[in-house]
């Protein structure tokens, strides 16, 4: 593991995030929920609630997952993970890894995110399942997460050491770390059961897309409407969603996919973080409809759609880069590079290309900043009320901004003076002409 050892972060880094999120987050996953549903989404009267109630007054609210609520789960993840396996799709490559293996795909992401949100609003439309059930029973889904995603990262931590699936995995030699960081860099059930590509893209992804729509439809039948305010919120989400997954090959070349193991860090995150914390804005808005007007409503969702629009363009530069080998246009030019060459673990000589023109001459992760201000628009259709709508909002920069530090970390140890020669040529991280 000491390739992946060389990008991550200090040992007391690893242990006090770890520490973190095993005690700091669950209950913040429940107290989010709470406030969102049950407190008008305020902090302070959550704050009061638990000043006055201390820990019973948490553990008062907590709730017991339900057979209901595991039914719920259980009934998503198997079809999720049927599509996975059973919807065809193209043969793709992911990027060859430090031990020269090289992952194989299938790219049916589209078309299970499709099957996903028909079958689900059909099945609400035909009156054979009411979605929101799903809102009614979300902080018991929630606790059931927590519960079970944590039980799975033990299965991972132990099929890490029992039955590898590739030669990408080894142990650090400290438990808390193989834990926390992963021990295998692709693990999969039998030859085709990708576990990163369910757990980040096919439960992660899928059930934000899926709680977007139930948010929806609990304010339809609270209601008898949807209020402008959901409407931008929802699409702006199901667009950005449908982004992903028309590039979810391209995702699978990223950070996540190509360099973070399969441990607590990358899988409980997308397993109850994501469901939980990146459909918070919506949450709050089912039981705090705004009206928005026309004007206002039209221009945040221009907006937040022309964000999702640069932030996959910036994706789309650089994989018509690397698939043309430079041999492309970058806005109507020869794309600038910088050829870089780099040692493997097996001591080989290879070579990468580095753009530097385009939005990738902008700043060396600028795609970052389109991503951010996409998720503030689709945070603002709350107004400003309450802090908690913006909180995913908070988190994504905090995460994508470390996320930054570490793949320069990654790059310059691996390129070594190119990438110095790129950051002269690229000065900036995320945001030209301040960092």
């Amino acid at each position: 593991m000491a390739e992946a050892s060389k990008t991550v972060h200090s040992a007391i880094v690893t242990y006090t995030s770890m520490i973190s999120l095993l005690t700091l987050c669950p209950p913040f996953v429940i107290l989010l929920w709470y406030s969102m549903v049950h407190a008008d989404g305020s902090i302070l009267q959550t704050f009061e609630y638990l000043k006055q109630h201390g820990l019973q007054g948490l553990k008062d609210i907590w709730p017991t997952p339900s057979l209901t609520a595991w039914k719920i789960i259980a009934v998503f993840g198997a079809f999720e993970a049927f599509l996975q396996l059973a919807l065809p799709g193209k043969r793709v490559e992911g990027p060859i890894s430090p031990t020269g293996h090289i992952p194989v795909y299938k790219a049916n992401g589209l078309q299970a995110y499709a099957v996903t949100l028909i079958t689900y609003v059909g099945l609400w439309w035909f009156g054979i399942f009411d979605p929101a059930i799903v809102y009614d029973h979300l902080g018991e889904i929630f606790s059931a997460l927590v519960v079970g995603s944590l039980i799975f990262c033990v299965f991972l931590y132990l099929k890490g050491h029992i039955a590898p699936s590739s030669t990408d995995s080894g142990s650090s030699g400290n438990v808390i770390i193989d834990f926390y960081w992963g021990m295998e860099l692709y693990p999969r059930i039998g030859k085709s059961f990708d576990i990163k590509v369910f757990t980040n893209c096919r439960f992660g992804m899928m059930s934000w897309a899926v709680l977007a729509v139930t948010y929806c439809i609990k304010q339809y039948e609270m209601n008898g409407r949807v209020a402008d305010s959901m409407l931008v919120n929802t699409v702006l989400m199901l667009v950005y969603i449908t982004k992903f997954f028309w590039w979810e090959a391209g995702y699978w070349c990223t950070m996540d996919i190509a360099h973070d193991r399969a441990g607590f860090y990358i899988c409980w995150g997308c397993l109850v973080w994501v469901p939980s914390v990146y459909t918070s804005p919506g949450m709050y808005l089912v039981n705090h409809p705004v009206h928005l007007g026309t004007k206002l409503a039209v221009s945040i969702l221009v907006v937040g759609l022309l964000c999702i629009y640069i932030n996959y363009d910036c994706d789309r530069q650089r994989q018509e880069f690397r698939r043309t080998n430079g041999k492309c246009l970058i806005w109507g030019k020869a794309p600038s590079k910088i050829v870089a060459s780099y040692t493997t673990s097996k001591g080989e000589t290879k070579t990468s290309l580095l753009l530097t023109s385009g939005w990738w001459g902008l700043a060396r992760h600028f795609h970052y900043a389109p991503e951010i201000l996409a998720a503030f628009c689709w945070s603002v259709p709350a107004l400003f009320n309450h802090f908690l709508p913006y909180f995913y909002v908070v988190f994504l920069t905090i995460l994508l901004v470390d996320r930054a530090k570490r793949d320069d970390d990654r790059c310059s140890s691996k390129y070594k003076k190119y990438w110095k020669t790129y950051c002269d040529k690229v000065p900036y991280r995320i945001l030209p002409g301040i960092y």
